[in-house]
């Protein structure tokens, strides 16, 4: 007998490089397995993103769309434009969540805007709230709030021990983005 399946709450977090990477891995997994995948980045607006062209060129059950700015958001003084791309961000990722005709649903950088106040913990805990039990849902990103921690089924922390940026190597295509 085939019971339905049960969706968890993910959160991969931390200091350390590889979130994002580790939801990609994820994403080929179940891409692989026939699933439906929707990726929402957040704080991304650049179109030079390798997992964008390998998601249009090799992989048609995934959806990525970015609410960003190709600019870095200041923390203390984010612009009004990025407000209002992470608000249509959290506003897409509830509609797409809610319906449920994604098996995986990732939320990438999602921590980090909540960590920027460009969206409310309300707006994210109504988010998982409202996730139906068949969605398999990740959120990314450093500095996870201690309640998206709480709520989760399984959470991950990267920890950072030596990158190649302290040694004056600047981000590489086809690694880092």
């Amino acid at each position: 007998m085939n019971l339905p399946r049960r969706g968890c709450l993910q959160v991969y977090t931390g200091n350390g490089k590889g979130k994002t990477t580790a939801s990609l891995g994820l994403t080929l997994r179940s891409v692989g397995h026939g699933h439906k995948v929707f990726i929402i980045q957040f704080m991304k607006g650049s179109d030079n993103y390798g997992e964008l062209e390998a998601a249009r060129k090799y992989l048609p059950g995934v959806t990525i769309e970015q609410y960003g700015l190709e600019t870095f958001v200041s923390r203390e003084n984010p612009s009004p434009e990025d407000r209002e791309l992470a608000q249509k961000g959290i506003a897409r990722a509830r509609e797409i969540v809610a319906g449920g005709e994604h098996d995986l649903v990732i939320l990438d950088e999602l921590n980090v805007a909540l960590d920027y106040n460009l969206v409310t913990l309300d707006q994210v805990m109504d988010l998982i709230s409202a996730r139906p039990t068949q969605v398999e849902l990740v959120l990314t990103g450093r500095g996870a709030h201690q309640k998206v921690i709480e709520a989760a089924d399984l959470v991950t922390e990267v920890t950072l021990v030596k990158h190649p940026f302290y040694k004056g190597i600047e981000a590489r295509e086809g690694i880092e983005y």
